[in-house]
């Protein structure tokens, strides 16, 4: 099969991706093997391409937002059939019987693997997975609008649950990308009142056509206190910004599994009052089906933007200069 690779990470200028003809992989016990369709571009991807995330192998394939068709079966497979549509998440595995597992935290297992950085991703024609980790998607997004659900979508949600924005609360997202514009869409879906703080002017616009309260500069103060926030910007320095602008008792969370150095923060501006900072670690496959059922009914605006499969080192070097409103997605 044909496939991108890892092959000496570093600066997207670079090239860190190269193409390569891989064999074909085969599923087994327990596994599907999916032809895939589209695959969502994260900046995860980006982080291991450029060594920001150190690769677990040499050569790995990158790519875990994944929308395919099943089109081989591995021994003891009872839940997937030939020819379901479905979708291969960042959560490949875990061990299911440590203590993070067993009280529902699968993903701060220490043994958990994960798409596109211990196993082949999507980058490539094919990809295998455990039918336990795979989702069945909602039928309403075609191939294109699914693949973000995969990552940014289950991401978002999981950073805007442990955010605990109360009900009708204020809500500050900091970065307006593919994991953001979805969470802006559920949140108000909920009833919250969104203000969201990026660098970008062209994702400043973008937010305010999908109806946001309020747009400003990264570094702005919101209009008013906010109950809640989300850092999706991978920039440390917006750490004490965004904790400056919760309201006592207010809840930041940390949704990027890379961040810039974070600045020495004053417990008296920044945490007192009972400020919460907490980081968002992956994602359970509770909080796939949770985000997949709101989106079924929701029907989200999923921004994408589409790149044949050949240009995938492109898709990343647009996505490392901003170039990117909403999320990048690879088409075969």
């Amino acid at each position: 099969m044909r496939a991108w690779v890892v092959a000496v990470p570093g600066p997207v200028t670079g090239r860190p991706l190269r193409r390569r003809e891989l064999p074909d992989p085969y599923p087994g016990a327990g596994e599907v093997r999916v032809a895939v369709t589209a695959c969502g571009v994260c900046r995860t991807d980006l982080y291991l391409a450029e060594g920001d995330l150190r690769p677990r192998r040499t050569g790995v394939v990158p790519g875990h937002e994944v929308v395919g068709r099943v089109d081989a079966l591995g021994p003891g497979v009872r839940r997937l059939s030939v020819g379901d549509r479905i979708g291969i998440p960042w959560l490949r595995s875990t061990c299911g019987g440590c203590t993070s597992c067993r009280r529902g935290q699968e993903n701060l297992c220490a043994a958990a693997r994960f798409t596109g950085w211990d196993e082949d991703g999507c980058y490539a024609e094919l990809a295998v997975v455990p039918e336990a980790y795979a989702y069945r998607l909602p039928d309403r997004y075609d191939d294109e609008r699914a693949a973000p659900l995969l990552c940014a979508g289950i991401i978002g949600y999981r950073a805007l649950r442990l955010a605990e924005l109360p009900p009708g609360g204020r809500l500050g997202i900091y970065g307006f990308g593919a994991s953001a514009h979805l969470t802006a869409q559920v949140a108000l879906a909920q009833g919250a009142t969104v203000h969201v703080l990026t660098r970008s002017v062209s994702a400043r616009r973008l937010a305010e056509e999908l109806g946001v309260h309020s747009v400003g500069a990264a570094t702005d103060g919101p209009p008013e206190p906010l109950s809640s926030a989300i850092l999706f910007a991978p920039a440390g320095d917006l750490v004490p910004v965004a904790l400056r602008a919760l309201d006592g008792g207010g809840t930041l969370a940390v949704a990027g599994i890379h961040l810039s150095d974070i600045p020495s923060l004053s417990y008296q501006r920044h945490l007192f009052h009972e400020r919460v900072l907490r980081s968002v670690t992956a994602n359970t496959r509770r909080d796939g089906d949770e985000l997949m059922s709101l989106a079924a009914r929701l029907d989200l605006d999923v921004r994408t933007v589409p790149y044949p499969m050949d240009q995938a080192d492109r898709a990343l070097a647009d996505l490392a200069a901003d170039r990117v409103d909403g999320a990048a997605v690879l088409r075969l």
